[in-house]
């Protein structure tokens, strides 16, 4: 993939993961332009950078917005780095009584049905000329077979949803999208206002900034190939099982 990332559009530009992969991706001389979508159509200084709105949320907006995207050339690059975990409502379960509706909707809403819906409108946009990307952030937490201590029901189910979503996804590609490679990223706990409550019991060496973990995830995109479509993998490149 590497030199290849010339039209990339960023899913969640205005977050903390995703502004730190846009700043970094910017600086690359073999980037011709960004999309970089938010709710809100955050702007940026650079001239590379288009802002477009885009809420997740809404599908009549994510076809918008790539109806606008699709006018130019084809995507070589997509990261979705939408997601949700907890706000002032609703924190993450502990136990079986602290289940919620609202608490599934808001997790499936963020982690699960945005970026289908994303890959519903995004996909046809991708290059037919030479490998291109479809990525979207996961987690560690989202693997059934690595859940050890259970708890956090809706962000985990939604996780797992996701990375089964993924795997439909490349399945599909590789008969209609032969050239685009769908993957899961795990940045690793990101210093964020996501992780900001559950950041006590995790080590300085684990805790990453956004800087590194953009970087990271980078440069795991560039190593991808064909053979890596349906799979997740972490921020150091080893893969995670589902």
């Amino acid at each position: 993939m590497r030199h290849q990332n010339r039209n990339i559009a960023i899913i969640g530009s205005s977050g903390a993961i995703g502004q730190a992969i846009t700043e970094r991706l910017v600086l690359d001389q073999s980037i011709e332009r960004i999309y970089a979508c938010s709710r809100q159509g955050k702007m940026f200084q650079s001239k590379k950078i288009v802002s477009a709105v885009l809420d997740y949320k809404n599908e009549d907006s994510i076809h918008n917005a790539a109806k606008i995207i699709g006018k130019d050339n084809p995507l070589d690059l997509v990261i979705i780095a939408t997601g949700f975990l907890h706000n002032e409502d609703t924190t993450p379960e502990k136990s079986i009584q602290d289940l919620s509706h609202q608490n599934f909707i808001k997790n499936f809403m963020a982690n699960t049905i945005g970026p289908a819906l994303v890959a519903k409108h995004f996909l046809p946009l991708m290059s037919k000329e030479h490998q291109s990307v479809f990525s979207c952030i996961s987690a560690r937490i989202g693997s059934i077979s690595d859940n050890r201590l259970g708890g956090w029901y809706a962000y985990r189910a939604s996780k797992a949803a996701l990375n089964m979503t993924l795997k439909n996804l490349s399945i599909e590609a590789s008969r209609r999208f032969k050239q685009t490679i769908i993957v899961g990223l795990h940045p690793g706990t990101v210093d964020s206002s996501l992780s900001k409550p559950f950041q006590t019991f995790v080590s300085d060496d684990k805790l990453f900034t956004p800087e590194y973990a953009a970087e990271r995830l980078i440069n795991v995109i560039d190593n991808l190939e064909l053979r890596d479509s349906g799979k997740i993998f972490a921020w150091d490149g080893s893969m995670i099982d589902y």
